[in-house]
């Protein structure tokens, strides 16, 4: 066994000073006073939870008020819970609210307009609404934020082929959802309504996806073949809102929600970059053994473990222990790997095999024989889902005394490629290399429940509530 070497920290991708700037802390908290659930977006937009947008103005000179009160507003005299076009605080800090004036977007224009405003600037990473109209007299705050007209279609290129029958009716959790898909047909993302076949239309991409995430049912975060940068989606506004640069090509992306943490993974470089979902930041380059792939995260994000493809070699990097690597042990050819009740899971694809180690003790506990081509593994409590490609089918085993007790047969004619969790439900989804169908699971009661028609394959596939546009 070896040690992590040490963890080298990553200069912060933002710039300095006023430009870069996340809302200072009494500015939310003032505002969380009337809206508890307010996004403060990384790039510096404030979204209030019916989606009404303020915008930003730091000022040329603040004070360390932590207790803020309005200075003055527009109208006169408004309170933060009246949602005011313009609140200028003690601080000098000005919100500006995005209103609609003609069907345009735009802000407040004043005849004769503060010091304060005249004076500020724009967090200079802000993603502007679309065709947002800026008066002229306050031209000035803008700097050097690129400004999009309202006929900017941002990544989106319409669906004019859709022919014959589309609509369809999903299981109840996946209703009115969005799905974007990765097929790897094309290299664009392929965007479907739950209620739909086909693809509404599709989110142009310039390389070929490699992996695809998505955050906070507001943005995706995708990494390419061949491309030494990840790209950050704002749903909202369908354009690429952040570009991450690494000094290697980034490869899968595992994303620990309640830690608001990514793993960005580069098997070119033996490295795990740390990357702030809060502030959409590299953190922390973990230097690693081999050419790691097949990441996977344990349920609560303390442990990561991998694959090095060179050696079959399996490692585990554990945060709780200084992120001390441990070595595992040899498995060939590996396809997935899974953690539960204190046991790590390992399938070989092409033996038809998934092994049992003990993670306390590092003990082989054993290995069973499992469906044919076993592709991806999901956890769930007590059981473990295996997804066999052959066959089209997925076995259940139960982690507590290691025995296969279910089989259930999918009937969808298709390479099964994947298991997809859905959110805030006991299903899983099993999505295809090849269009047609996909399947819904209940794992409580192991049983398919659900099979709906997908016009597209699915090589990666994310699950978003359907996203509201800017009032």
């Amino acid at each position: 066994m070896r040690k992590l070497l040490a963890s080298v920290c990553l200069c912060l991708l933002l710039g300095t000073g006023a430009y870069a700037k996340q809302i200072p802390q009494p500015v939310q908290d003032f505002i969380n006073k009337d809206f508890p659930q307010t996004n403060f977006r990384f790039d510096g937009a404030i979204i209030l939870p019916d989606n009404t947008m303020y915008l930003p103005v730091f000022p040329a000179k603040t004070n360390d008020n932590t207790e803020l009160a309005i200075k003055t507003s527009y109208p006169t005299n408004s309170v933060m819970s009246q949602k005011p076009d313009m609140i200028i605080l003690d601080n000098n800090f000005v919100l500006l609210k995005v209103i609609n004036v003609n069907g345009k977007k735009t802000v407040i224009n004043l005849d004769e307009t503060p010091e304060e405003l005249q004076s500020g600037l724009l967090p200079q990473d802000i993603l502007l609404p679309k065709g947002l109209v800026i008066p002229t007299s306050l031209e000035g705050i803008i700097g050097n934020i690129d400004v999009t007209v309202a006929e900017d279609t941002g990544l989106r290129i319409n669906n004019t082929r859709i022919k014959g029958k589309n609509s369809t009716v999903p299981v109840e959790p996946l209703n009115g959802k969005s799905f974007y898909i990765s097929s790897g047909a094309n290299k664009n993302i392929q965007v479907i309504n739950s209620n739909a076949q086909q693809p509404e239309y599709a989110l142009e991409q310039s390389y070929v996806i490699n992996d695809l995430k998505e955050f906070n049912n507001e943005f995706l975060l995708v990494t390419y073949f061949d491309f030494k940068s990840m790209n950050i989606i704002s749903l909202m506004d369908e354009k690429v809102i952040k570009q991450v640069n690494f000094d290697s090509v980034p490869e899968q992306v595992l994303i620990d929600k309640d830690n608001k943490l990514a793993y960005i993974t580069s098997g070119s470089n033996s490295s795990v970059y740390i990357f702030s979902l809060d502030s959409m930041t590299l953190k922390k380059q973990l230097k690693i053994n081999g050419k790691c792939e097949k990441f996977t995260l344990s349920e609560d994000g303390s442990k990561l473990f991998y694959v090095d493809r060179n050696t079959n070699n399996i490692w585990v990097v554990d945060f709780d222990k200084n992120y001390k690597l441990i070595n595992i042990g040899s498995f060939p050819n590996v396809s997935k790997i899974a953690y539960a009740n204190g046991k790590i899971y390992v399938t070989s694809r092409t033996k038809n095999r998934i092994a049992i180690v003990d993670y306390k003790t590092l003990e082989f506990k054993n290995e069973l024989e499992v469906c044919e081509k076993p592709v991806d593994l999901y956890a769930k409590g007590d059981d473990l889902f295996i997804l066999g490609a052959q066959e089209n089918i997925i076995e259940v085993l139960n982690t507590k005394d290691d025995v296969l007790t279910d089989k259930l047969f999918l009937n969808t004619n298709a390479f099964a490629t994947n298991i997809t969790p859905i959110a805030n439900s006991n299903l899983i989804m099993i999505t295809n290399a090849l269009p047609g169908l996909y399947s819904v699971v209940d794992t409580d009661i192991k049983e398919v429940v659900k099979t709906s028609p997908l016009a597209v394959p699915v090589r990666e596939i994310v699950v978003t509530d359907t996203v509201k546009t800017i009032k």
